[in-house]
């Protein structure tokens, strides 16, 4: 059995006899509101049934919070949600479609790197022009940085 992340199966929600966990218990485990925890389940993001109780309430296991986690780093990284539902319903269908998920993350890896590339030149000019100013207030010459009323 494939592991997404250490101890999260890349199949489906087959978590039997485990704790069972409420909705807010999930949203506080992985930072994701409520609403947005139904949002995830209705759109299709998550990779098993949320299993409910005889009153109706949603009852979340370990292996949900597991790739809950997963989902929301993905999506803080940028992955468009198309993108997440896609990868959430290959690992639905179970075994045999391991290179279109590999292909799909490694796009989305290829995605971050090009945007921390830019981040990191970003904060090269950023710490650049801190060194700038620090440079120019220690000598006392702050007058000679821009001034766009000159």
């Amino acid at each position: 059995m494939r592991k997404v992340s250490p101890g999260v199966s890349d199949t489906t929600n087959t978590d039997a006899g485990a704790q069972e966990l409420s909705i807010g218990e999930v949203a506080a485990r992985t930072g994701l509101s409520v609403h947005a925890l139904r949002f995830y389940e209705r759109e299709g993001l998550l990779v098993g049934p949320v299993r409910r109780t005889s009153g109706g309430r949603r009852r979340y296991t370990s292996v949900d919070v597991e790739w809950l986690l997963i989902c929301v780093k993905l999506r803080e990284s940028g992955m468009p949600l198309a993108d997440l539902e896609h990868f959430a319903e290959l690992v639905r269908n179970g075994p045999g479609n391991e290179a279109e998920r590999l292909a799909l993350l490694d796009a989305h890896r290829r995605r971050v790197d090009a945007q921390i590339q830019a981040l990191e030149e970003c904060r090269s000019v950023i710490t650049w022009k801190v060194g700038v100013y620090t440079e120019h207030l220690a000598r006392g010459e702050a007058d000679g940085l821009w001034d766009p009323t000159a």
